[in-house]
């Protein structure tokens, strides 16, 4: 994974539409985009219907609200606000917090920011886990339409859809650059196929469109009161997944994604449609979309199966290159540990393996399936972490609007937030019924960033680094007398201003001096790409500093910077802190600190030159 200035103009280029054609780069985002709104017509109604009788007006008004919640959480809020507002192509919840902290000036606000900004990382890793469970448990449960399988036991289910989720989390290490490019024709067969089944049931009842009528939605709510806002919580099903057309921007670019969005809006709609005409003329119908292509074609169906269970394999694809993204940028923006993270391309640099959160998503994956056993009652703890996420987005864009005084989508915003806030609030009502579980899975990488940034910020005030002009004044006395060791040496520092303690104990304390000494910095950029070396800038006789600026989702090659700066080092030197303490919040902390890698580790810099400094901590 290794990046120049060269390469990261192509890419723009790329992103630009420049490289890939528009029907090229449709196809792309269908498989990288859409994999888990697409999905959703497998388990949005099917759901639906256990709650409200499919009477004529029942279905009408869900319809409507179905078709709705598309244009106003995804078209609206996404599409067409969300994507308007990004960093050299890039979109995401990291994305707008760099923005927002960029124009607002108080560090009180700058906290707030940061803390709401953790907890939509958190609800998008809940989120993670929820979608391949629902998504690969419901087309796994269509088997139960095929003749003899009707009776097929429930564990059996579980275990094949398991089976199907342990594969393609092993499958990750391997890379999926390759087989990644099979997603955009098989999700394209996807849609084609939605869209066929929807407009031949459609062809039965017509009528069902005077559902695009918002009137018939509103109306439905009205009507059914506190058991319309229960529904509503369902009908957000249909809209997950919606946030990643801003999440995955940067990989594709905002002209393609758009384009494709409008042909899988048409797909779904149609399909959602001619589900509805289906339930009004087959009212005991359990599994509306199994159901309805079963009646249709009955040769067609196990094709269609097998379509449907590679189509969720590829929405839950997307959401784990989508969450090792978001760890990625959790990583380079320090607020979350250095785990261990693996390039499994040459070529793109947004293919990467991060172990933990693979098997962390496995596990809970697994664990999620076994516990509830069907997708419709695993549908009682998804939306919550969803809602949320969009609710954050929709504060987030009014707020940035504000103050880029663009009042009239600063009010457009503020509505569809509001809008997101009752889809939240009627989410609320899962909770008792297994959403706290949405919760427990969002709390754990929540309890992780709040613990490791709380730490790292008490470590740093313990370590108490010397500032640079009293470290000179002791490194000139020391480099003139000492014995000096012939070679090049490195250090880190976050900042050349202030010198950390494994430094000072080195150089000053131990009298490890070189003939050359480099402190290396890294300072991070407000830019998601962008990578730069400057140059060498002596600070005293012997000591010079190299500082490295990057962009916060940058992946590079250290060492080979450091070389093509004619930087050829014979040592490397790293602080490690031996952290001691009776606190059970800092041991946790301590805990992180010993599992996750040290920084030259995360960079890969070579073992044969490493020398570790121990600093003992008392927090």
């Amino acid at each position: 994974m290794k990046h120049t200035e060269k390469e990261g103009s192509q890419e723009s280029d790329s992103i630009s539409g420049h490289v890939s054609g528009p029907i090229s780069g449709m196809i792309k985002s269908l498989g990288l985009v859409f994999g888990d709104i697409g999905t959703s017509p497998i388990y949005t109604l099917t759901v639906i219907v256990l709650l409200t009788k499919p009477t004529e007006d029942n279905v009408i008004g869900i319809l409507s609200l179905i078709a709705w919640t598309l244009v106003v959480l995804v078209m609206m809020e996404y599409a067409w606000l969300a994507m308007s507002l990004s960093k050299k192509g890039e979109g995401g919840t990291v994305v707008l917090k760099e923005i927002l902290t960029h124009l607002v000036k108080s560090k009180g606000k700058v906290a707030v920011i940061s803390l709401l900004s953790i907890v939509g990382i958190s609800l998008l890793i809940g989120d993670g886990v929820i979608t391949p469970a629902i998504s690969i448990l419901s087309a796994v449960e269509g088997l139960r339409l095929i003749p003899d399988y009707e009776a097929i036991k429930t564990e059996t289910l579980i275990a094949i859809a398991a089976v199907i989720a342990i594969l393609l989390f092993l499958y990750q290490r391997k890379g999926t650059e390759k087989v990644a490019r099979a997603f955009g024709p098989l999700m394209l067969v996807w849609f084609a196929a939605l869209t066929v089944s929807g407009i031949i049931a459609l062809m039965e009842m017509p009528s069902v469109l005077r559902a695009l009528n918002p009137y018939y939605g509103i109306k439905f709510l009205i009507e059914k009161g506190v058991g319309g806002f229960f529904i509503l919580a369902e009908v957000t099903l249909c809209a997950t997944g919606g946030e990643a057309l801003y999440a995955d921007m940067g990989h594709l670019g905002r002209r393609p994604i758009l384009r494709a969005w409008y042909f899988v809006f048409f797909a779904l709609l149609i399909n959602y449609f001619g589900q509805g005409a289906y339930l009004l003329h087959h009212p005991d119908t359990k599994n509306v979309l199994f159901e309805m292509i079963f009646s249709q074609s009955r040769l067609l169906y196990i094709p269609f199966l097998v379509l449907s269970i590679a189509a969720t394999v590829i929405a839950s694809q997307a959401m784990i290159s989508g969450m090792f993204s978001i760890v990625y940028q959790g990583i380079t923006t320090r607020v979350m540990p250095m785990f261990k993270v693996d390039y499994t391309s040459s070529e793109l640099r947004s293919q990467i393996y991060i172990g933990f959160v693979n098997w962390f998503l496995l596990v809970a994956v697994v664990f999620i399936m076994v516990l509830f056993k069907e997708s419709s009652k695993l549908a009682a703890a998804y939306g919550l972490a969803v809602t949320g996420t969009m609710t954050l987005t929709g504060i987030f864009m009014t707020w940035i609007f504000y103050l880029k005084k663009k009042y009239a989508l600063s009010i457009v915003s503020l509505c569809i937030a509001c809008v997101d806030m009752v889809f939240l609030l009627s989410n609320t009502f899962k909770i008792p019924h297994g959403g706290y579980w949405s919760i427990i899975i969002a709390l754990i990488p929540f309890s992780i960033i709040v613990i490791y940034i709380s730490g790292q910020k008490r470590l740093y005030k313990r370590l108490k680094p010397m500032p640079l002009k009293e470290f000179l004044r002791r490194y000139e006395f020391a480099y003139k007398e000492k014995c000096k060791i012939e070679g090049t040496v490195l250090f880190f520092a976050r900042d050349i201003e202030v010198i950390p303690p494994y430094v000072e104990g080195t150089m000053l304390k131990a009298g490890i001096v070189y003939e050359d000494n480099v402190i290396v910095s890294m300072i991070q950029t407000d830019e998601p790409y962008g990578l730069m070396g400057c140059a060498n800038t002596p600070v005293a006789p012997g000591l010079r500093s190299f500082t490295i600026k990057m962009g916060y989702m940058e992946v590079f090659d250290m060492e080979e910077m450091l070389m093509a700066h004619g930087i050829n080092e014979k040592t490397i030197f790293y602080g490690m802190e031996d952290i001691v303490t009776n606190n059970f919040i800092w041991k946790i902390f301590s805990i992180i600190k010993r599992l996750t890698p040290s920084f030259v580790q995360f960079y890969k810099l070579p073992a044969d030159k490493l020398r570790g400094v121990v600093t003992r901590i008392e927090m």
